[in-house]
């Protein structure tokens, strides 16, 4: 890749060419690009958010792909930060090693394995555990502590290397990071190298259908080009040999699922559940043209709702800051284009404390600030956590201040 950003002309999915427009999002800097104090001066450049679907598969996928180098070369998060994932990941280590009947030293591969939060899960039940891991500071980091971390990005050929020199693996993950590869076709084929005969590829993804109910709109940026639902999974691996036989629903990141790909001998049985969503998608619409039309009014509306609080607070003078420093926040800001009325962003995440947004430079600082320095108002940009929040800074309101939600529905928090 040459240039910073291409354009597709083909479905990642199945090479097809007939790809309608669904949802046409604001352009945004590269989400989770909050740069340090020497690099505010910078401007950095905004790139297309445009959701196309397939209409021979059904996969929804961005056209336009940035140079993974560039989204991840100096890649800061790391899933230790997310709220919620470490005790997701322990029973999610528990049901899958039910479910697959894995044993102590069958191999576990994480593809994207960022901080080993997960393998760790699996290498404390005694299993073998490899990382694989693009982000070279992170793979380093956490080989030293004792998970093999291989610092590339997935492939055949990577494939074919884990298997000479470990075997064939029992278990293949993959958790919120399929949405991000490109070449779907070449990584599949690499999961059935990399696959043991009797092994078994989980991974899970934010779920179209659940974006779209729960108005989770936000989980669309550069780094997710693909939007996954069951009927174009399904079709994907049926091209290479491999067989989707069980989907589960999981709450992660505004709503999930957790995909069970095998060979077709392979060890699980299928109990209906992906022709059951099969069925939910088509009963949905979520195929079809006007469900986007009907979702992009929808957020249409809770842009008015919030810009008109805005534009209210600062005619009377009021000080707005906002909850969140994370990738999906800069689609917020930058889609319901709320970047001017705030002042700075606060966040828990050390790592993005002393930084500057994508794009806008605001600072982000601790969020003790909240209470420090009592703004008026705080926009939860971090809506999906937005009743955490509210109760975790309750002094914040018996002062006076208020918490605005923008998301699935405008509220305002206050004494």
């Amino acid at each position: 890749m040459t240039n910073i950003i291409y354009r597709r002309i083909s479905c990642r999915g199945c090479d097809g060419h007939d790809l309608d427009l669904m949802l046409n999002l604001n352009p945004t800097p590269i989400g989770d690009a909050y740069v340090t104090g020497d690099k505010i001066d910078l401007i950095q450049p905004k790139y297309p958010i445009e959701l196309y679907m397939c209409k021979t598969c059904g996969l929804a996928q961005l056209l336009d792909v940035i140079d993974p180098d560039v989204l991840y070369g100096d890649y800061i998060y790391q899933t230790s930060s997310s709220s919620g994932l470490l005790s997701h990941f322990e029973t999610y280590a528990d049901n899958v090693s039910r479910r697959c009947n894995l044993r102590a030293g069958s191999l576990v591969v994480d593809i994207g394995s960022n901080d080993g939060t997960l393998l760790r899960c699996f290498q404390q039940r005694g299993m073998t555990v490899v990382g694989v891991e693009p982000a070279s500071h992170i793979a380093t980091m956490v080989s030293a502590q004792g998970i093999p971390s291989i610092n590339d990005y997935f492939s055949p050929t990577l494939a074919r290397k884990i298997v000479n020199e470990y075997g064939n693996a029992n278990l293949i993950t993959a958790n919120n990071v399929f949405a991000n590869i490109d070449d779907l076709m070449s990584w599949v084929t690499g999961v059935n190298i990399l696959l043991a005969d009797d092994g078994v590829f989980v991974f899970e993804s934010y779920y179209l259908l659940d974006l779209i109910e729960n108005t989770v709109f936000d989980f669309i940026y550069h780094e997710h080009l693909s939007s996954f639902s069951v009927r174009p999974m399904q079709a994907l691996f049926q091209r290479v040999g491999l067989c989707l036989v069980v989907v589960e629903r999981v709450a992660t990141k505004g709503g999930s699922l957790r995909y069970y790909v095998q060979r077709s001998n392979g060890p699980l049985k299928s109990y209906g559940t992906v022709n059951e969503m099969l069925m939910l998608e088509e009963d949905f619409g979520l195929y079809r043209k006007e469900t986007f039309l009907k979702f992009s009014e929808k957020i249409n509306r809770l842009k008015e709702k919030l810009l008109a609080f805005l534009s209210e607070a600062k005619r009377n003078g009021k000080s707005v800051v906002g909850f969140g420093a994370s990738i999906t926040c800069t689609t917020l800001i930058y889609h319901f284009e709320i970047g001017e009325y705030l002042e700075y962003l606060v966040d828990d995440n050390i790592a993005k404390q002393g930084r500057f947004s994508p794009g806008h430079h605001l600072p982000v600082l601790p969020a003790a600030a909240i209470g420090e320095r009592k703004p008026d108002y705080v926009i939860i940009l971090a809506w999906r956590f937005s009743s955490i929040i509210v109760e975790k800074y309750k002094d914040y309101l018996d002062g006076g201040g208020g918490f605005v939600v923008p998301l699935p529905d405008f509220k305002i928090c206050k004494n």
